[in-house]
């Protein structure tokens, strides 16, 4: 069963697909390189968008649960997942 955030997340993707198809096409079409990279930051935008909504559901579920919970050990498993990723996407 899908709910209503993973839909959304879901329909973003496939757009995303198209986007993405539509510029491999730009490129075997040796479309104008501004035109292909314009085409590509969009698609990181959106990809951005859509992990944040991943984040966010994340934290809202899993996340949340955790801390909540009565175990130690996966609250800071939790908590270093969480870092690690925000350390990484530090390095972007």
């Amino acid at each position: 069963m899908v709910d209503g955030v993973t839909a959304k997340i879901l329909n973003r993707l496939k757009t995303i697909r198209g986007h993405v198809q539509g510029i491999e096409r730009m490129v075997e079409n040796d479309d104008y390189c501004i035109d292909v990279v314009n085409q590509i930051l969009a698609v990181e935008r959106a990809l951005k968008k859509v992990n944040g909504m991943v984040l966010d559901r994340h934290l809202r579920t899993c996340v949340t649960t955790a801390i909540r919970g009565d175990e130690p050990d996966e609250r800071e498993r939790v908590i270093r997942e969480m870092m690690t990723v925000f350390n990484t996407t530090a390095k972007l």
